[in-house]
């Protein structure tokens, strides 16, 4: 791994296990989450002039009216999809920067991930490429519609905000799947959906602020 990846000062090695250490603190429990977190460089997925706050637990502007989640989001949304299990295929809606994908290219065997900004998703496919994240597949598309052709999906995670899931995304989902998303438009609360045979379940967890869900592409 070069020094752009590795870091040095506040991007370094050391500065990356002081996160770990404050998101257990803060009541992240699964040690595998825990590692793949440790594991992504945080800093390249933000802005060069950010960098110097990327470890902080805070959001961060990403352009394109976007934004990187903080690490606890991150951390705690991943533990969600995750429940202790392995995932198989997961879908993630809103790739954004790309962080939180990576993250999960750690916690899963196949990792999709939709975005229908193309200039933001450009930019994400050059950053994953570098890590060399193998089992990533990238799609520009609406993410409200899913991924139709690569369902069933074990876990699914929207990063932006709905009141509602798409009935698409709920079709998608595999029996004994989840979907973790943030639900709601101005106040917005973690939220886990699981199919089982019977139908679906769902649960409220932390309150958390998300940009909203869009629909459609934008190509520019």
């Amino acid at each position: 791994m070069n020094s752009h990846h590795s870091g040095i000062g506040m991007t370094s090695q050391r500065t990356r296990a002081r996160m770990i250490e404050r998101l257990r603190s803060q009541g992240i429990a699964d040690e595998v989450v825990l590692a793949a977190m440790a594991a992504i460089p945080r800093h390249i997925f933000v802005e060069e002039v950010l960098a110097n706050r990327a470890y902080d637990d805070v959001s961060l502007p990403i352009n394109f009216g976007q934004t990187i989640s903080s690490p606890f989001t991150v951390a705690r949304m991943s533990e969600l999809l995750r429940a202790g299990s392995i995932l198989g295929r997961v879908l993630e809606i809103g790739s954004g920067c790309g962080y939180q994908t990576a993250v999960l290219a750690q916690l899963a065997r196949e990792v999709y991930s939709v975005e229908r900004v193309g200039p933001l998703l450009t930019r994400t496919r050059t950053r994953l490429r570098e890590l060399r994240l193998n089992n990533i597949r990238l799609r520009h598309a609406d993410g409200l519609l899913g991924l139709s052709e690569a369902a069933p999906f074990d876990g699914i995670m929207l990063t932006a905000g709905t009141p509602h899931i798409p009935p698409p995304l709920l079709e998608q989902l595999a029996v004994h799947g989840k979907i973790v998303f943030p639900k709601g438009s101005q106040d917005q609360f973690l939220c886990v959906i699981e199919r089982n045979l019977q139908g679906y379940t769902e649960t409220i967890f932390d309150e958390v602020k998300f940009v909203p869900m869009m629909s459609g592409i934008w190509k520019r």
